[in-house]
C-alpha cells in the first residue's frame, strides 16, 4: 500500500471516529426546558351571550279615527310626560256627530216621559213604554259613543317616553288606524339573551340560572355598561330549533344610554373557588383528550391525561388529573416525549400566572 493510501485511509478513520462520537454525545445531551407548578386560585370565567335590548314599553301611536291631522305639539326624539298631548285630528266631524246623538237622545227621552204619563193613566200598556225605555237607553249609548270618537281626535302620552320620527305631517290625512309615530319608555330596558342548553344546566345546578342573578352588558363598542342588571324571566320552554332558552334581564337607564333596537353582550361571572389554573401551552391532545407532561423525581417526563372544566384567556381549569405539588412541562412539548429525561428549569407559579396575565391584556 502506498504512502498516499495510508495518509488517506488514516484521515477517513479518524473523521468517521469523530462523527461517532458527536451522535453519541447529541444523542445522550439532556435538553433545558421551563416547567412550573399548577396554579391554585380563586378563579372567574366570564361567559358572553349575544343579547337585543328592548325598552320596557316601546308602542306605536296611530290614529283611531279618520281625519285632517290638524295640530302636531311634539317633536322628534323629545321626551313626552304621560298624559301631555301629542296630535290633534279635525273635530269637526265628530262634534257634529255628538250634538246630533244628544238631540236625538233628547227626543227620545221626551217620548219616554210622555209614555211613562200614559202608563199612569191606564192609556197604553206597560210593554209600550219598556219600549221606549229601551230606544232611550240605546240613544244615551250613542251619545257616550260619540263622546269617544270626539275624544280620540286628543292624542296624548300613554307614558312618559321618548319620540320616534314623525310618520305623518300636520295637514295629512290619516286613516283610522295609521301610524303617526312610535315611543319608548327608557327609564328601565329588557335584555333578551339565549343559552345553550349545557351551559343552562351548569348554572341551574349551580344556583346561577334563578332569579335575581347579577350580570353586566357589554357594549357594542367594547365598553361595560356602568350598571348591574338582574335575570328578572327565564322562559318555559326550550327551542328545538337551536337548543337554547332564552332569559331576560333588567337593567336601569338612568343616563338613557341605552336605546331600543341596540344589541350588546350579556355577560355572566361563573365562580371556580380554589381551582387548579395550568397555562394553555402546557397541554396537547390526543384523540380529542387532553394531557400535560409530568416530570418524576428522576426528571423524566410521562403523560398524563387531564379533564378540563373551564377554559380562560390562555390557561385552563383542571377538574381532575393534577395536584398543586407536581411540576408540568410549560415549553416545548413538540420536542419531547414521553419518558424523555430533561434538565427542568423551575418557574414559579406567580411568574407564570404573571406571564398569562399579561398576555391577557
Amino acid at each position: 500500500m502506498s504512502k498516499k493510501t495510508l495518509v488517506a485511509v488514516s484521515i477517513l478513520t479518524a473523521m468517521l471516529s469523530g462523527c461517532g462520537h458527536q451522535e453519541h454525545d447529541t444523542h445522550h445531551a439532556t435538553l433545558q426546558f421551563d416547567v412550573t407548578h399548577p396554579i391554585r386560585q380563586d378563579t372567574t370565567l366570564v361567559k358572553q351571550y349575544v343579547s337585543q335590548i328592548h325598552a320596557i314599553q316601546h308602542i306605536e301611536v296611530r290614529a283611531m279615527e279618520k281625519g285632517y291631522l290638524q295640530s302636531t305639539f311634539v317633536d322628534e326624539g323629545q321626551t313626552v310626560e304621560k298624559g301631555a298631548p301629542m296630535f290633534k285630528i279635525m273635530p269637526t266631524v265628530y262634534e257634529a256627530e255628538l250634538r246630533k246623538a244628544e238631540a236625538e237622545a233628547q227626543a227620545v227621552f221626551m217620548e219616554f216621559r210622555n209614555t211613562k204619563s200614559l202608563v199612569e193613566q191606564n192609556i197604553v200598556s206597560p210593554n209600550e213604554l219598556a219600549v221606549v225605555e229601551a230606544e232611550y237607553q240605546k240613544a244615551l249609548a250613542e251619545v257616550e259613543l260619540a263622546k269617544a270618537h270626539l275624544s280620540f281626535t286628543d292624542i296624548k302620552a300613554p307614558f312618559t317616553g321618548k319620540m320616534d320620527r314623525l310618520e305623518a305631517r300636520t295637514g295629512s290625512l290619516l286613516d283610522e288606524g295609521e301610524l303617526l309615530t312610535t315611543m319608548s319608555d327608557l327609564s328601565q330596558m329588557w335584555v333578551y339573551f339565549n343559552v345553550p342548553e349545557t351551559e343552562y344546566l351548569d348554572y341551574a345546578q349551580s344556583g346561577k340560572a334563578t332569579k335575581d342573578t347579577k350580570v353586566r352588558l357589554k357594549l357594542a363598542n367594547g365598553s361595560v355598561y356602568p350598571y348591574e342588571g338582574v335575570i328578572d324571566t327565564i322562559e318555559a320552554d326550550f327551542d328545538n330549533h337551536t337548543g337554547t332558552i332564552e332569559m331576560r334581564a333588567s337593567f336601569p337607564n338612568p343616563d338613557q344610554l341605552l336605546r331600543h333596537g341596540q344589541t350588546g353582550n350579556i355577560l355572566v361571572d361563573v365562580d371556580f373557588p380554589d381551582s387548579l389554573v395550568i397555562p394553555q401551552k402546557a397541554t396537547f391532545e390526543i384523540l380529542d383528550q387532553s394531557y400535560v407532561y409530568v416530570l418524576d423525581s428522576e426528571n423524566k417526563l410521562a403523560t398524563r391525561h387531564i379533564s378540563i372544566s373551564a377554559e380562560l384567556p390562555h390557561m385552563y381549569v383542571v377538574e381532575d388529573g393534577l395536584k398543586e405539588d407536581d411540576i408540568i412541562l410549560i415549553e416545548g412539548l413538540r420536542r419531547v416525549s414521553n419518558g424523555q429525561q430533561i434538565e427542568p428549569e423551575l418557574i414559579s407559579a406567580s411568574d407564570t400566572l404573571a406571564e398569562l396575565s399579561l398576555h391577557a391584556e
